[in-house]
């Protein structure tokens, strides 16, 4: 049966339970079952190649005991589930092996929604279809992954973890980590970035399994769904012991990254739009003091980095025209790193999230900034925005990609100096002085509603910003 039709049938029978409500419930409850079904196989595969293996799950607790037993079904099954599973594994010990860290991790904020225990034990009837122990059933989550991924898209407020698989590909490939280097994203979501430099240093390795790479790559996620996810890929991406911690980074102390805490390359989409609970701006320097998420990532981001490290950030265009708080923080970004492109992306790219325009921006650590080159991503030929339907493709980059190691300013690319953009008080809303005025389009009321939506965003982000200046 193909994964399709098993993620069809899931999504069915759950539809049926009145415990489950809406997307975001479905997908945490798939998700953590998924989990248990997955870490029980690669269960299997640890035992015989580790020595000693002792597993952190008491033997009624593992999924194959309790999902292969069909006679446990009905009020017995959500009894047994509510009752003694998930007390069992929320209170595993941390101090146990890796696995119980991992596993305890997964289930600290994880709960139960189904109520029909019939129900229950059919849902987990079609996941046991699947043996992710197989190699070729293995490749099977990434089409489940990507799946609940693009659900997620659709999920209200959960669409903030989700970022374009065309564009974290492409932000790896410019970035090209290399087996060795220490990869990090501090708000790492569903782990797209992770999984894409994953999948980029294993291109040029003949190993499937790297300790190395497995000891580099880390995340750090504090919301539970996304971290689940998180952790559940990487352990089908072959590691025994993925390092995606449930923590905030903008929580520690600014002065405290230093030294072996610094990493090599950061790649990351922080959530922005949105504020931290009072008091997290405190754990910066006064200058950079604001509740604007992505502005604290993007300062830290900076700081976390090694000399000669490397970074590719997603930020909405309000950071690039934004004041006050903003241009200390860019001043301080130019200063420490070498802005070296931005990638201007059209409006539509995280539709139906937001139409918030967003840039792509890559840097070095270690020289100042003496140019600027920007890139302004075209629809393709025939489009005008980009819709659930047709979102954006890797194809699409290799404009830019062309053009990388080969730069000459033309229709899409041109570069401006340090000197100017100090000029403009740090100003990076910056448009290409080779578009010309174009003649004037008849919208459609899909567009016109678009961009008054836009227009929306925006007015609520220059708020945001007023709102912190006259404090």
């Amino acid at each position: 049966m193909s994964t399709t039709t098993i993620i069809k049938s899931i999504r069915d029978i759950m539809r049926k339970d009145t415990g489950v409500d809406g997307d975001a419930q479905r997908i945490s409850q798939i998700v953590w079952m998924l989990f248990m079904k997955i870490f029980s196989d690669k269960e299997e595969e640890w035992r015989s190649k580790i020595k000693d293996y002792s597993s952190p799950i008491p033997e009624e607790f593992r999924w194959k005991k309790w999902a292969i037993d069909q006679t446990l079904t009905g009020e017995e099954l959500i009894e047994f589930i509510n009752s003694k599973l998930f007390p069992a594994l929320k209170s595993l010990d941390r101090t146990g092996n890796d696995q119980s860290k991992i596993v305890k991790s997964v289930f600290e904020d994880t709960y139960n929604f189904m109520k029909n225990g019939t129900l229950f034990r059919q849902v987990i009837n079609e996941i046991n279809k699947i043996d992710f122990a197989n190699t070729t059933d293995t490749h099977v989550f990434n089409d489940i992954y990507e799946s609940i991924l693009k659900e997620l898209q659709s999920a209200g407020s959960s669409g903030e973890y989700y970022t374009p698989r065309a564009i974290t590909q492409f932000m790896v490939e410019m970035v090209n980590p290399k087996e060795g280097e220490s990869i990090l994203d501090p708000a790492c979501g569903t782990g797209g970035f992770l999984t894409c430099s994953i999948d980029h240093v294993r291109k040029f390795h003949d190993k499937e399994e790297n300790i190395i790479l497995q000891e580099n790559i880390r995340g750090i996620e504090k919301k539970p769904l996304p971290h689940l996810l998180c952790t559940t890929n990487l352990m089908l991406h072959g590691f025994n012991i993925p390092s995606i911690n449930r923590d905030n980074l903008l929580s520690k102390p600014y002065d405290s990254w230093k030294g072996d805490k610094l990493v090599d390359i950061i790649l990351s989409n922080p959530p922005f739009g949105g504020t931290e609970e009072d008091g997290t701006e405190t754990n910066f320097p006064q200058e950079f003091r604001t509740k604007e998420t992505a502005d604290l990532f993007l300062i830290l981001i900076v700081k976390l980095l090694k000399k000669n490290g490397r970074a590719a950030v997603v930020l909405p265009d309000g950071f690039l025209f934004g004041e006050g708080v903003r241009t200390r923080i860019k001043e301080e970004l130019l200063a420490k790193c070498n802005l070296h492109t931005i990638i201007r992306l059209p409006n539509g790219v995280f539709n139906p999230y937001t139409s918030i325009k967003t840039n792509l921006l890559f840097f070095d650590k270690g020289m100042p900034t003496k140019e600027i080159w920007y890139f302004e991503h075209p629809y393709p030929d025939g489009h005008k925005s980009y819709t659930k339907s047709r979102p954006i493709n890797l194809e699409e980059f290799d404009l830019e990609k062309n053009w990388w190691h080969n730069r000459q300013e033309n229709d899409y690319a041109w570069k401006v100096s340090i000197k100017d953009i100090k000029k403009r008080n740090y100003n990076l809303d910056i448009s290409s002085p080779y578009f010309g005025e174009t003649d004037e389009e008849q919208l459609s009321r899909e567009e016109i509603l678009q961009q008054l939506n836009e227009s929306f965003e925006l007015s609520k982000q220059l708020l945001s910003q007023l709102d912190q200046i006259f404090k």
